[in-house]
Order: C-alpha cells, then structure tokens, then sequence
C-alpha cells in the first residue's frame, strides 16, 4: 500500500502541474479524529494508523483541499459504516471517502457534501457541487 500512495501521490503532482484536477474515491484513511465514531479503539487499525494519516496529509500539503473539510470543518459526518454491529444505524462510521481538488480550484467549488441518506451499500455518495 506505501508503495502505491507514493506513486499516487507522485503521479498526481504531476498531472496537478498541467492541469487543475479532481481526485475523487474511497481513499481508504480517515484522516482526522472527527472523521472517525471512535478514534482512540481504531488507531492501530486499518485506514486510521498514523502512517496512513501521515501519507494523507502529505497529499494535502502538496496542493489538495478536502472539499468537505473545507466547507464543513467541524461537522461530524461519515460515508462509511460496517455492516456489522448496526454500525448504520448507531452512526458509528468512518468518512473514507473524499473529493480532492487542486487548491488553485476550490474558488469553482461551490459545496462538497455527503449524502447519508442515500441506502444500499455499505457507503453513501458523496457530492460535489461546482459553481456555474
């Protein structure tokens, strides 16, 4: 995984050189404490240890905004739950899932939001909404 962050991150820095660009998924990392329900229970796993938190952060500090946590700093929102323990309906998630954008682009963004109503899979959507 290492491996492939830095060349992802490699790979968007160069295109980002060219172009503004949008980088869009399930990133698989939770980036801060109040992008996860439990924090302190999940720091030893999977898409919250420190070295994944640390490569994300790294990816922003090279030019990338999280359109969510841009607009949204503080609100606590997520767009993935386990589909064990009634994780869903307990609201006990994580937010994995971003759009990253080219800092010289967030002035075209208009919103980034998260769509926690939408069903059927274990994530919901996310959104973003670009100006006119």
């Amino acid at each position: 995984r290492e491996k492939f962050e830095e060349e992802m991150a490699k790979y968007l820095t160069t295109l980002d050189k060219t172009k503004p660009l949008i980088y869009c998924g399930d990133l698989n990392v939770a980036h801060e404490e109040i992008d996860i329900k439990n924090p302190k229970a999940n720091e030893h796993n999977a898409g919250f240890t420190k070295e994944e938190r640390r490569w994300f952060s790294s990816l922003l500090s090279k030019g990338f905004i999280d359109t969510f946590r841009y607009f949204h700093k503080e609100e606590i929102k997520y767009s993935w739950w386990s589909y064990r323990f009634k994780a869903r309906e307990r609201n006990a998630g994580w937010r994995i899932d971003y759009f990253l954008v080219s800092s010289r682009f967030i002035d075209k963004v208009e919103d980034s939001l998260i769509l926690t109503d939408v069903l059927g899979s274990d994530h919901c959507p996310i959104e973003l909404v670009l100006k006119d």
